[in-house]
């Protein structure tokens, strides 16, 4: 079993070699951009290694698949009684990677 623990947009995420992952919007790639990622924790059968905070000469490589965005999520606002309705929708930017390469 080979993963690690990558950091992008404020945030962590457990990849696997060959899998697909949806990311916050990295707008200064294009589709096709090779990416290189911190990495807080790379485990490969056994051995684990943990960062502090980063693991030393390990990356993980992805490339862009897509941008897009993601479900819209309705945000409703109501008061009874007081006449007041809101109604606000929200589609999240999200940018799709397929993770390449995992190396220590």
């Amino acid at each position: 079993m080979n993963f690690a623990i990558i950091k992008t947009g404020g945030k962590q995420y457990l990849v696997k070699e060959g899998e697909a992952l949806e990311v916050e919007l990295l707008a200064e790639k294009n589709v096709g951009d090779k990416i290189d990622f911190e990495v807080m924790l790379i485990a490969n059968g056994e051995d684990v290694q943990i960062g502090k905070p980063l693991v030393k000469g390990a990356k993980v490589t992805a490339s862009v698949v897509e941008h897009g965005k993601g479900d819209k999520v309705h945000v409703i606002k109501y008061h009874r009684k007081a006449r007041y309705k809101r109604n606000h929708g929200h589609r999240q930017p999200y940018t799709k990677l397929n993770i390449e390469k995992i190396s220590a």
